[in-house]
């Protein structure tokens, strides 16, 4: 649907299209008279630099022919002045003329002809200066160089013809590039005026039918909103009474849960210090067991050590055994000795008494092993009888630690119980609360909702109002366009 809004834009767009098209038409123009005058400002320098060659070159001749007439030297300042420019003047006039290799060409041809005439001036001079007015008079006479000066003048006729011809060439696209900017301008004016005034007529016919037909709309709108309006302040009376009963009950309400969850907070305290005895006694046995484990690892370690003391034992019984054997050994061999002493007469007296010597020793050494292993049977016994009576207390520490167990596992179902029911409790406590800061928030909400109610049917006859003098202003807009129509 064409509604007033897209028809302005369609026709502010044409009107900025136009513009936009006028606009870089003569962008473009401008660009190319630019360009173009630039190109004949280009022209313009390069005739003023071959006419700036062609007179150094006249200065020099005269310079040189008036030394070479006279031989004073203030005539050789064209000269010398006309040898230091030609160089910059050739030098600034190729850029100029790169775009035109014909050009090129005779500038190549103009600066072979003028270092030949230079050449040949500096010659005469040097003639003027060593033979005197005759020999330079005499070269002068040759013709030499009036005919290389007429051939330089040819080609820088010819340069300038062409620069010429250029030049008038650039003029006639100046003058047709700001034929057709006018041109442009000119039609992209009268058809911008033309659109504008067609966009004027157009717009002013939709404004005038759309804003009639949504004014009539407004109206029926206005008298429906103020009926809507009336029914509205109705039942927002009728929605802050209701509000404000429930409020009420809401209140009692709230107060009961506040209650439960004072009473569900009292359970958690006390279900929290009974679970705290319960940790209590359980952390007590724990250490009670951990004493009884103690004592348990000391037994086995006397029980260990009473072993390791039989085993030592008995190895010493080993040795004991091995030095009665020896003392006996010993005995025997000094018995026989004392014989073999006996036997030798006065030779072996010294030996038989070292001999009984070694048979006392080995009597007391004997007698020294009974009285060790008679010990080391004591010691065996009284290893066996605490092994006994270790391993007694160690089956009765294992009884008391079974028991422990038992009770320690007895309060820790105590303490799980405790624990649920303390979770329990605290669930009831937490339910309770967020019932009741539920209750409070739509408590709340019900005297916001009775607020709003109130603040409805007060906006209710703004509402009213507000449709009245919208009725009145679409009828004075309906008579305003009707009157532009008309």
């Amino acid at each position: 649907m064409w509604t007033f809004g897209k028809k302005l834009t369609v026709g502010f767009a044409l009107s900025f299209g136009l513009l936009l098209l006028i606009g870089l038409l003569s962008y473009r123009g401008v660009d190319a008279l630019t360009n173009t005058s630039y190109q004949v400002t280009r022209t313009h320098q390069a005739l003023s630099h071959i006419a700036a060659l062609l007179s150094a070159m006249k200065d020099a001749e005269t310079g040189q022919r008036g030394y070479v007439l006279t031989g004073d030297d203030t005539y050789l300042e064209p000269y010398r002045t006309a040898q230091a420019d030609l160089p910059r003047v050739l030098a600034e006039l190729r850029p100029m003329i790169r775009d035109n290799p014909a050009q090129q060409t005779r500038l190549n041809q103009a600066a072979i002809m003028i270092e030949n005439l230079l050449t040949l001036h500096k010659e005469r001079i040097e003639a003027r200066k060593n033979g005197g007015d005759e020999a330079a008079i005499r070269q002068i006479k040759t013709g030499e160089g009036k005919r290389r000066m007429d051939e330089l003048r040819v080609v820088i006729d010819q340069m300038t013809q062409e620069e010429t011809d250029v030049l008038r060439e650039r003029a006639r696209d100046v003058e047709a590039t700001a034929t057709g900017v006018r041109a442009a301008i000119g039609w992209g004016t009268a058809a911008g005026l033309a659109l504008v005034l067609v966009a004027g007529f157009v717009l002013n016919r939709a404004l005038s039918g759309q804003v009639g037909a949504a004014v009539r709309h407004v109206q029926r709108s206005a008298a429906e909103l103020q009926a809507a309006a009336n029914q509205q302040a109705a039942g927002a009376r009728e929605t802050a009474t209701s509000m404000t009963e429930i409020s009420t009950t809401i209140s009692e309400l709230l107060a009961t849960s506040r209650q439960i969850a004072d009473s569900a907070q009292r359970v958690v305290q006390i279900a929290e210090q009974t679970a705290g005895f319960a940790r209590g006694g359980e952390g007590t046995l724990q250490a009670a067991r951990d004493t009884i484990g103690a004592m348990r690892r000391q037994i086995d370690q006397v029980v260990s050590h009473m072993l390791d003391l039989g085993q030592k034992s008995q190895r010493i019984g080993v040795v004991l055994d091995l030095v009665s054997e020896l003392a006996e050994q010993t005995n025997i061999l000094a018995i026989n000795a004392t014989i073999e002493a006996t036997v030798a007469g006065d030779a072996g007296r010294r030996f038989g008494v070292v001999a009984d010597e070694i048979r006392k020793l080995a009597d007391r050494m004997t007698a020294s092993t009974k009285e060790i292993r008679l010990q080391i049977d004591d010691v065996r016994g009284a290893v066996n009888t605490t092994v006994m009576a270790t391993e007694t207390g160690s089956k009765a520490v294992d009884a008391s630690a079974r028991q422990f167990d038992e009770v320690a596992s007895t309060f820790a179902r105590i303490a799980g119980l405790v624990l649920t029911s303390t979770d329990a409790a605290r669930e009831i406590e937490l339910s309770t609360k967020q019932q009741a800061t539920a209750v409070e928030q739509l408590n709340i909400a019900l005297s916001n909702t009775a607020q709003a109610s109130r603040e409805t049917e007060a906006s209710s006859g703004q509402t009213s109002q507000t449709a009245t003098e919208l009725a009145q202003t679409s009828r004075q807009l309906l008579s305003l366009v009707q009157a532009q129509a008309a």
